[in-house]
């Protein structure tokens, strides 16, 4: 998500300063959330800015290099198994449990796609 332009942020700090409103009905009226109204108080009141904060650390991937060469592998074996059996197969040989989104997450960064063939799955049936 967006962080909230410097412009709407110092409106709302400068709406609280002058006094006479609660921070519910600056929320109402700005149309944010209450929770942000709080956080940017508290920072304002903590480091005297309202600048959005700037994500220094980034998530690290859940899978390394070499569980990620494991996953390529599973899927080259198998290109008609399903998420959750592609899953399976990876925890079965790398010893990694992830979840079926994460397992999706890491083959669109390896931009593999497990689009089924329509024809093929007819053949099946």
């Amino acid at each position: 998500m967006k962080a909230y332009s410097l412009d709407l942020r110092r409106k709302i700090l400068d709406t609280y300063k002058t006094g006479g409103i609660s921070q519910r009905q600056l929320a109402k009226r700005f149309c944010v959330t209450l929770g942000f109204i709080e956080k940017l108080l508290k920072q304002y009141r903590e480091t005297g800015s309202i600048a959005p904060k700037i994500r220094t650390k980034q998530t690290p991937p859940k899978l390394n290099e070499q569980q990620l060469n494991v996953l390529f592998e599973i899927v080259e074996a198998h290109n008609d198994a399903t998420l959750k059996e592609i899953r399976e197969q990876l925890q079965e040989k790398a010893g990694i449990t992830i979840g079926i989104s994460t397992v999706d997450r890491m083959l669109q960064k390896m931009e593999i796609s497990l689009k089924k063939n329509i024809i093929c799955l007819r053949k099946r049936d």
